[in-house]
């Protein structure tokens, strides 16, 4: 285990620290105090360990290892993460997870607006509750909300799907409620196994996609967008 001090190297240090390491090795970062940009870019199948509340684009641009923050993050944490996985035992500001491409993200607490913004094939598993627009303009993967979303949830959806276990405040623009499918709760079960929650039922989600009327330019209606 390699112990790394916010306190003692600067955020550049740090994550040339982290890069260097080998496949397999553990580092623990200690006194983030809201450092922001903390184990960005990484492609070695590392564990990391940030003990304490991070800043801005915490697990950014990686490819690769397990980061775990034990404590509160700022915006986009997880922004285009390609494999890997980010657990944030606390809360989350806004735009977690975007544009993700694969990986994994676990937010225990809740997320602000706009989580899982621009998803492109990660998936997004978020405990609590999450802030208006979450989901915008998700091409692609999967977000499960445990507990309530805010307005307007999935605004122009493409093929990404959210499952939501409490209350939805409203619906965006081409998102729709659909059928929940044994597939679905399938899906769900697995997800909620690897997140770790236990208060989501996976037979009693709602599950919500695309209605695909925004696919083509329609110019009867284009007065309404």
């Amino acid at each position: 285990m390699v112990t790394l001090s916010c306190a003692e190297l600067s955020t550049r240090e740090l994550n040339a620290a982290l890069a260097a390491m080998p496949d397999g090795e553990q580092a623990r970062i200690v006194e983030p105090r809201g450092r922001h940009n903390l184990a960005v870019g990484l492609t070695n199948r590392i564990r990391v360990s940030i003990e304490g509340n991070a800043g801005y684009f915490i697990g950014g641009l990686c490819d690769g290892p397990d980061v775990v923050v034990d404590g509160f993050v700022g915006w986009s944490v997880a922004e285009n993460l390609m494999s890997g996985t980010v657990r944030v035992r606390g809360n989350a500001s806004e735009c977690a997870g975007a544009t993700a491409h694969g990986g994994t993200l676990v937010i225990e607490g809740d997320a602000s607006s706009r989580a899982g913004i621009s998803l492109k094939g990660g998936t997004v598993l978020v405990a609590g509750d999450v802030g208006h627009m979450s989901g915008f303009m998700a091409q692609a993967g999967v977000i499960l909300v445990g507990g309530d979303a805010h307005e307007s949830l999935g605004d122009s959806l493409y093929e990404a799907v959210v499952y939501v276990g409490g209350a939805i405040a409203s619906l965006g623009s081409d998102a729709r409620v659909e059928d929940l499918s044994s597939d679905d709760v399938t899906r769900v079960r697995a997800l909620v196994r690897t997140a770790g929650f236990d208060h989501v039922d996976p037979e009693n989600v709602t599950r919500v996609a695309s209605a695909r009327e925004l696919y083509h330019f329609d110019a009867v209606k284009a007065h309404q967008y």
